[in-house]
Formats: structure tokens, sequence, C-alpha cells
């Protein structure tokens, strides 16, 4: 249980470093034509040696979050993850030589505090590894998430930046929950499981959309819409159908801690951006996010 929560927040630090790197390198990166999601645009930041060094953190980041996974409720996890924002704040700060405010201080501390609740109320993960019908509903949302960015990319403004990020954190929620689909690790086992297809095409659709979002449209809406996806949704699938349960009596703490750090994340997402900051002038906005 320790060891998952160590892992799970170390997750947190790099998934929140890499964020400051991949938004910056994001936005400096030329936009290409028109206002969709342009997958082409990877392409392009792969140019940027601070998005291929944020890639690097991603993936130590990832396979933390495979060791947390097997190990607590994906509520604990989501929970955890979301203090990437915290992460990033404090990141971002010497990083484009920015202040925190009191709220956001504030703000990281409540989601540490929500934190340390989920930690003192988390149960073990859930003894259900899901249903057939449940691994090719989750590939099936993954190709949805996809297939909706290039809706969501024709989107005006601030409103496009929302949707792509809410997408992104569909994308990284299902990434969650397929996770715990995994229980067979033979190559024909994984081969003819639904969840290992829909696990590669939730994450690679939640980096190009967080990328088209970083790149085209506000962090803020973005990061905003990133946390509500990627925390509620997964916690909800791991309740209802992989048993994922609390300590005995410690049930309220534990909703108490969750609320408070989606919250304080929240929180974060709106005081994160500068006033008066553009998508495309990059010292402007402090970056967050995965």
């Amino acid at each position: 249980m320790v060891l998952g929560m160590v892992c799970a927040l170390g997750s947190a630090l790099c998934f929140g470093t890499a964020s400051v790197l991949q938004a910056m390198a994001a936005q400096d990166t030329a936009p290409g034509t028109g206002s969709g999601v342009d997958p082409r645009l990877l392409l392009r930041v792969l140019t940027q040696w601070r998005y291929l060094l944020g890639l690097l953190l991603d993936g130590l980041g990832f396979v933390l979050e495979l060791a947390a996974l097997r190990a607590l409720p994906i509520y604990t996890v989501g929970a955890a993850l979301a203090a990437t924002l915290a992460v990033t704040a404090v990141v971002a700060a010497p990083v484009l030589h920015t202040r925190l405010s009191r709220g956001e201080w504030l703000a990281v501390a409540v989601v540490c505090g929500g934190l340390a609740m989920l930690a003192l109320a988390s149960g073990a993960e859930g003894h259900l590894r899901g249903t057939p019908g449940l691994r090719i509903a989750v590939l099936v949302f993954a190709v949805a998430v996809l297939a909706s960015g290039a809706l969501a990319g024709r989107l005006p403004d601030r409103a496009r930046a929302a949707a792509l990020g809410l997408g992104a954190g569909f994308g990284f929620g299902v990434v969650e929950v397929a996770v715990r689909l995994i229980d067979d690790f033979t190559l024909p086992a994984l081969l003819t499981n639904p969840a290992v297809y829909a696990l590669l095409i939730g994450g690679g659709a939640a980096f190009l959309l967080l990328t088209t979002a970083f790149q085209r449209g506000s962090v803020t809406a973005a990061t905003a819409g990133m946390v509500i996806g990627e925390t509620v949704g997964p916690a909800l699938v791991g309740v209802a159908w992989l048993g994922d349960r609390t300590r005995e009596g410690l049930t309220p703490l534990a909703v108490a801690g969750f609320a408070l750090a989606v919250v304080g994340a929240l929180v974060l997402a709106r005081f994160g951006e500068a006033p008066g900051a553009t998508a495309h002038e990059p010292k402007a906005a402090v970056p967050e996010g995965r």
C-alpha cells in the first residue's frame, strides 16, 4: 500500500515536470494549417528537445503509474495524478519566472491534504478483473475519444481547448482502466485482449489532444477539462465494476479526500495562467496538465 502511494506520487512528479516542458515546446511549435486536430503536430514537436525530455519523464511516470494501479484503487491513483497540477505549478514558477499566489499555494496544500486523507482511507485494489464486455466497451470508448477529437478541434477558441482537454482526460482515464483489465501478460493473451488496444489508442489519443490543446487554446481550460476526464469516470468504473473499496468505515474520508484533491487541482488550473496570456505567447502562460 505504502509503495503503491509512493509510485503514484512519483508518477505525478514526473508528469507534472514533463507538462511544463511539453507545453512550452508545444507553444513554440508552428501550428500548421487549419484549426482541427493535426496528427503532424506531434511530428513537429518531436523536434523540440524540451518535448523529448518531457516524453522521457512521461515514460518513467507511466511505469510508476502501472505499479500504482496494481496496488491501489483507481480512485486513489486518479486523485494522485491530479496532483500533477500541484507539481506543475511549483515547477513552472522558477522555470517561467512566475510567483505563486496565496491562492495557488493554498490549492497545493488542499491537494496534498486530500491525498493524505485518501492514503489513510484507501483499501487494496479491487479483486475483480472485469468482464469481456467491459474490455470491449473500453476499446469502443477509446476509439470514440480519438474520433471526437477531430470534432472538438474545430470548435472556437476556449470551447475547443476545454473540449480537447476533456477528451485528453478521457483518454488518460481509458489507460487507467485498461491497465486493470490486463491480467495475463503472455503474448497470445495480450494480442487477443481488447483492453491492450484500448490502452494504446486511449494513450495515443490523449497525447495528441492534449498537445493540440496546449498549442491552440487556453492552457487553463484544457487542464480543467483534463482533470475532470481522468479522475471522475475511472474512479466510478473502479468502484462499480472492478471492486475498488475503502477501508472499513472510512468511505466518507475517502470521498472527502478525493473531492479535495480534484477541487484543488481545478483551482490550480484556473489560477495557473497569467492574466492576458494567449495561446501563442509561450512566455506568458504557466502550462499545466500532463
